[in-house]
């Protein structure tokens, strides 16, 4: 029994180191890659250089709520895209019949999500 606790934290540490190394690991490798004049000089201006050009304008744009709605409504259908696809994987062909309904219901259910942002708007970008 003890055995099987300790087998069990060792891949539990090892899952945790690994996403670490998956969050940080991008920052260090940049560290010590990047080129060294990059880290330690500034353009004239003291602003960031993304492409070579001088910016133009205020770097702070004001974006409309809609935007933030329309993407949240775009991570939702991501998401439950993701919950179709192994779904759609396990069909059983047993309760075709119950599967196929519940299945119905369920993007029934994500047209109405539709709907519901289409009359409130949130797929009309205006301009302020």
């Amino acid at each position: 029994m003890n055995d099987v606790l300790s087998g069990d934290l060792i891949y539990l540490f090892a899952f945790c180191l690994g996403g670490l190394a998956f969050a940080f690991g991008p920052f260090v490798l940049v560290y010590f890659l990047a080129p060294t004049w990059t880290r330690n000089t500034l353009n004239k201006t003291g602003q960031a250089i993304e492409c070579g050009m001088e910016p133009i304008g205020d770097a702070w744009i004001r974006y409309s709520v809609v935007y933030y709605l329309y993407a949240l409504v775009f991570v939702a259908f991501a998401v439950d895209v993701l919950f179709l696809i192994p779904v759609a994987l396990v069909y059983n062909k047993q309760f075709a019949i119950r599967d196929l309904v519940e299945l119905v219901i369920f993007v029934g259910i994500l047209s109405l999500v539709i709907v519901y942002a289409w009359k409130k708007g949130i797929f009309e970008w205006k301009r302020h």
